[in-house]
């Protein structure tokens, strides 16, 4: 278009993510004149690097109990209307192979640019319009009652307007992406609260001692169970240079406020206390470390014999005990180490940030919304759907079942 000249539609959806190309589909089904806006060349950039590049683009399991919010109650409404059943419809009706990995995850069997060209095909039937490379400055509403009023979208490609705006335009992670915080800047413009945002389903980086005492593991990786504020995670976890990855980390990012103290119990299928107590009655001579090594990673349980065992009164200095021959040593020093094993605590200095983090944890201030529609209570016309809510899913396809629940209940209304 012409710069200047005023295009209208019925509805503007700023965002051409999931959220917003499920949202287009369901509103241009209705017949709704629908333009999705959005400052990237090309759709779907983080569908395309999910799960590998295979879209974990949906979960068998996803429930309100997956999923954080300051409202544990609000994202009920549309993952009960817009179950994963739903799209795994639309994804076999493409022909779209695909296959469960764990713990209900769905991925594609092949790329995750099928799922991108199903939605762009949907829209394309749909009638739903792209508008790409469009940087959108601002956004207002005109003057006039709720009936007469529209909004009207300033962008690098000229002015739109319309009679709703629905704001799709995700969170802060994976900015390499192009993610921004307009959608955030829009609720700020228009009043609405915002809880606040933080980095989620993100790497956990050590503060002291920990950096001096870990840092050396990088690349190692262990079955574990990791705890934050309650919320236990039973997955793997590798550690790095800076800190902890791994979906256990991940998963437990998402619970995890500054200053909370993580554990981490390192053998989960094991009560290390009994192994090494059996293993001394038994009359093994092998040394600790090697022990522990059958049940957890050998550096894993060399570097806990080294920080636990270092100078101990019954050896002549570091690492003395550790290679005593079991019967040596006391029952209640075993203890210990295996209780440091299993209950491993200590406080991250952060998350990695947004640079590497999934999702954004916050956003528009679900007591703002509409359950049902999305919709802005204090603003009518104008929805908020996706990352962009303080709706943030669990590692594992949840996150898209919201984008794609909450864009099909906006889509049924705007």
């Amino acid at each position: 278009m012409k710069s200047g000249e005023s295009t209208t539609y019925d509805v503007i959806v700023l965002g051409a993510g999931g959220a917003g190309m499920m949202c287009a589909i369901h509103a241009a089904r209705r017949g709704r004149r629908v333009a999705l806006l959005d400052h990237a060349a090309k759709v779907g950039g983080k569908i395309l690097i999910s799960g590998g590049g295979r879209c974990n683009f949906t979960n068998l399991g996803a429930s309100p109990l997956n999923y954080l919010s300051q409202n544990p109650h609000f994202a009920k409404s549309a993952l009960s209307r817009y179950v994963p059943a739903d799209f795994i419809a639309m994804v076999e009706a493409h022909g779209i192979d695909y296959h469960e990995k764990k713990l209900g995850q769905q991925f594609c069997d092949g790329s995750a640019q099928a799922i991108i060209d199903m939605l762009l095909a949907e829209c394309q039937e749909a009638g739903a319009e792209f508008i790409l490379n469009c940087k959108i400055d601002k956004v207002r509403k005109t003057s006039g009652d709720d009936e007469t009023s529209l909004f009207e979208v300033k962008t690098s490609l000229g002015d739109f307007t319309a009679q709703s705006v629905v704001v799709a335009t995700g969170g802060l992670s994976l900015p390499k992406l192009g993610a921004t915080g307009l959608g955030y800047n829009i609720a700020k413009q228009f009043g609405l609260a915002q809880v606040e945002l933080a980095p989620a389903l993100d790497g956990f980086t050590f503060g002291q001692p920990e950096a001096h005492d870990f840092g050396g593991l990088a690349g190692v990786s262990a079955d574990v169970i990791m705890t934050a504020n309650g919320k236990p995670f039973r997955e793997n976890l590798l550690f790095t240079h800076a800190g902890l990855s791994g979906p256990a980390s991940l998963q437990a990012s998402l619970h995890w406020y500054a200053g909370d103290t993580v554990e981490v119990n390192l053998s989960p299928e094991v009560d290390v206390t009994q192994y090494l107590l059996q293993k001394k009655r038994e009359g093994a001579r092998s040394e600790v470390k090697n022990l522990l090594s059958e049940i957890i990673p050998r550096r894993l349980a060399e570097r806990f014999c080294d920080l636990y065992y270092a100078g101990a009164s019954t050896g002549t200095g570091p690492n003395a005990v550790a290679s005593l021959p079991l019967a040596q040593i006391p029952d209640r020093q075993l203890t210990d180490l295996a209780d440091k094993i299993q209950s491993w605590k200590f406080i991250p200095s952060g998350t990695v940030g947004y640079s590497k983090a999934e999702v954004t944890r916050g956003g528009v201030d679900t007591n703002e919304l509409s359950s049902k529609t999305l919709e802005a209570k204090k603003v009518p016309g104008l929805y908020f759907i996706g990352e962009v809510v303080d709706v943030t899913g669990w590692l594992g396809g949840y996150n898209f079942q919201w984008a794609w629940a909450s864009g099909w209940a906006a889509g049924q209304v705007v």
